[in-house]
């Protein structure tokens, strides 16, 4: 009876994994392995050590920008060619370094789920050391992004798999535009034009504010009007722990924007560091503002981290990752204005 118990058992999980794999039109792939921010960077040692492992670590392990601290904008993991074996293959984010005489085309190539789910692959295909260097500089851009954006990913398919979606709600009753979180954030504050959502542990808080204002005459997206509304808003909405505190933003450092598009919306990005008035908490922040759907407002999403105790760079990057989760609802179900 057992050995007929078994073998109906596996048979069937045959069937199921052939359906599986008939249906994804790909084979199954494992899991990622690997710490988030982490990058493994397949290369020899004589390159790495040499002027071509100083450009890499250049780009993928400079100083992150808008953090109280130093930190690298990834961890990287250097391993030899010869030992890229399986414990390897499997990692979340990998850099292939191919240098051969008989390249033929001098590149960089894209690629995702090449040995495991959810990975990035980049290979950089070049006929020596110096040409690698040239092929790394003209596409520097596509080889943060595409790391950034697969590390985002990821973070946005776990909080779709686990999310709280009472907040979304919310949010879309706020913007008319549709957002994502995990279980573990709640909703702290909300009236007609803000919103405070937190996951707060003992000793870290991950928080996010969605607010909005009418659009006025002139170019609302300088650095000076956006950090003038932002601190108009947290003065009024998020008091600190003693009287006469509330959270602004620091004038120690002067805040960076990037004007970005991401999934049909432009938008200006603002990194800066947030303090609380007359007390010493603190942390980095981001934040997106944007036109509403309608143009007549400006919609605010602000990610944001207090971590006195640890590194910052992946709690800002696991909160942030949410901002991209933001997306208008398809325009076949919305009615125009």
């Amino acid at each position: 009876m057992k050995k007929t118990f078994f073998r109906i058992l596996t048979l069937a999980l045959l069937v199921l994994a052939a359906a599986s794999c008939k249906n994804s039109g790909k084979p199954l792939l494992p899991n990622v392995s690997g710490r988030a921010g982490e990058v493994v960077v397949v290369i020899d040692k004589e390159n790495w050590e040499g002027n071509l492992g100083g450009e890499i670590r250049s780009v993928l392990a400079r100083d992150c920008e808008f953090l109280p601290q130093k930190e690298p904008l990834y961890s990287l993991v250097n391993v030899a060619p010869g030992a890229f074996g399986d414990l390897f293959k499997y990692h979340r984010n990998i850099v292939l370094l191919n240098i051969d005489k008989q390249v033929e085309k001098e590149n960089l190539v894209l690629r995702s789920d090449v040995w495991a789910h959810p990975q990035c692959v980049v290979q950089i295909n070049a006929t020596c050391a110096d040409s690698a260097i040239a092929v790394i500089r003209r596409n520097q851009a596509n080889l943060e992004g595409a790391i950034e954006q697969a590390e985002r990913n990821r973070v946005i398919a776990n909080t779709l798999q686990y999310e709280e979606g009472s907040i979304g709600e919310a949010v879309a009753k706020m913007t008319g535009g549709t957002m994502h979180f995990p279980v573990g954030y709640d909703l702290k504050k909300t009236t007609d034009d803000f919103m405070w959502i937190a996951d707060e542990k003992q000793y870290t808080i991950q928080g996010v504010f969605v607010y909005k204002y009418p659009v006025t005459d002139g170019e609302p997206f300088t650095v000076e009007k956006m950090v003038a509304r932002r601190n108009e808003f947290l003065k009024d909405n998020v008091p600190g722990m003693f009287a006469n505190t509330y959270m602004t933003t620091s004038e120690f450092i002067t805040p960076g924007v990037k004007f970005l598009k991401y999934k049909g919306i432009d938008f200006a990005e603002m990194r800066g560091l947030w303090e609380v008035y007359n007390d010493y908490m603190g942390g980095p922040f981001v934040s997106h503002s944007f036109y509403s759907r309608d143009g007549k407002e400006i919609i605010v999403l602000e990610s944001w981290v207090y971590a006195a105790k640890y590194d910052k760079r992946q709690y800002l990057r696991q909160v942030e990752s949410l901002l991209y989760s933001f997306e208008w609802p398809s325009t076949d179900s919305t009615p125009q204005p």
